[in-house]
């Protein structure tokens, strides 16, 4: 039997059993729900019933044959998460992210951050406030309280909204191909996610008449130096979807250096054999909130990773 603490109430019952079961596929945990296993005080329940403060959920008894099989990080992505962390309190851990790290386990990945993170921390409660592309680098916020992720995720809902949403400050760090012009330019064009064979995930820029099937999506580059005829750029957006960086700066004709997906093959190979970039030149540099109605401020950051920072010395 398990009472529902305080800063649980609203949750979802299926969400609170996958908290409670770590590693649980979420078929098992909808099996005994309809199965009549998992009891709200002493009644029946759906996956979607919200729970109250003091509840007492009742949670069987369920081995995890796959949980186990699956073991443990390696040790090498264990001492890396752990050295990833720039900031934490008692309700938030900030990471740093390398590069080419998931966010979560799944599709042929055993472990990603959340995982990792989970198995540094076993007595500790771990949410993913938001993800980062596997490829790329910088600052990943988890939640180490519930009331913490509910407001954050209400803050990145604002932002989704599209332009005039502010909830949260997001700013990147990026090298894109070619000669970007001085200023500003802002890239409002919205974005449709589309799956290829295989299930891999492309995003395409809709503009004309397709525009109505994209979400909204504003991105900000401001050109901040140029590096060897490429454009090192500050990139600020206002709305968080899928590959939105990369494929608006494609749109504009200057694509991420490194981006094997959405980037320039060519430009791709001249800057891995001239100057060693072997990643994806984006990493996500700050992020900026505020908790407990705006009265709590955040200002977090990742600097830019060695790897990067070299790649800009060397394109002098």
């Amino acid at each position: 039997m398990v009472r529902v603490a305080g800063d649980r109430a609203g949750q979802r019952l299926d969400n609170f059993l996958l908290g409670q079961l770590k590693g649980a596929p979420k078929s098992l945990i909808y099996k005994i729900i309809r199965s009549g296993q998992v009891r709200i005080n002493g009644g029946r329940a759906k996956p979607d019933t919200r729970l109250q403060a003091d509840d007492e959920v009742r949670v069987p008894p369920v081995r995890l044959t796959a949980s186990s099989d699956k073991g443990v990080p390696a040790r090498g992505l264990l001492d890396a998460l752990e050295a990833s962390i720039v900031f934490e309190d008692a309700r938030l851990l900030a990471i740093s992210k390398p590069s080419g790290i998931a966010s979560h386990g799944g599709s042929g990945i055993g472990f990603g951050v959340i995982e990792t993170l989970r198995a540094l921390r076993p007595q500790q409660s771990l949410e993913l406030v938001h993800r980062l592309d596997r490829d790329t680098s910088g600052l990943m916020v988890i939640a180490k309280k519930r009331a913490a992720l509910v407001e954050l995720q209400a803050l990145m809902r604002e932002d989704s909204a599209g332009p005039g949403g502010g909830g949260l400050r997001k700013r990147y760090l990026a090298l894109l191909a070619g000669r970007m012009p001085d200023g500003v330019m802002s890239v409002d064009v919205p974005l449709h996610v589309g799956l290829r064979q295989g299930g891999e995930r492309h995003v395409q820029a809709m503009t004309g008449g397709n525009a109505a099937s994209g979400k909204p999506s504003l991105s900000h580059f401001k050109m901040l130096e140029r590096r060897g005829g490429q454009s090192y750029c500050e990139v600020r957006i206002e709305t968080g979807r899928t590959h939105q960086i990369r494929v608006h700066a494609r749109h504009i004709g200057h694509p991420v250096a490194g981006d094997d997906k959405y980037g320039d093959p060519e430009a791709n190979r001249r800057l891995r054999e001239q100057v060693g970039l072997r990643r994806l030149f984006l990493h996500a540099a700050s992020l900026e909130f505020a908790l407990d109605a705006g009265c709590s401020p955040y200002v977090l950051n990742a600097p830019l990773d060695q790897d990067l920072v070299a790649v800009l010395d060397r394109l002098g």
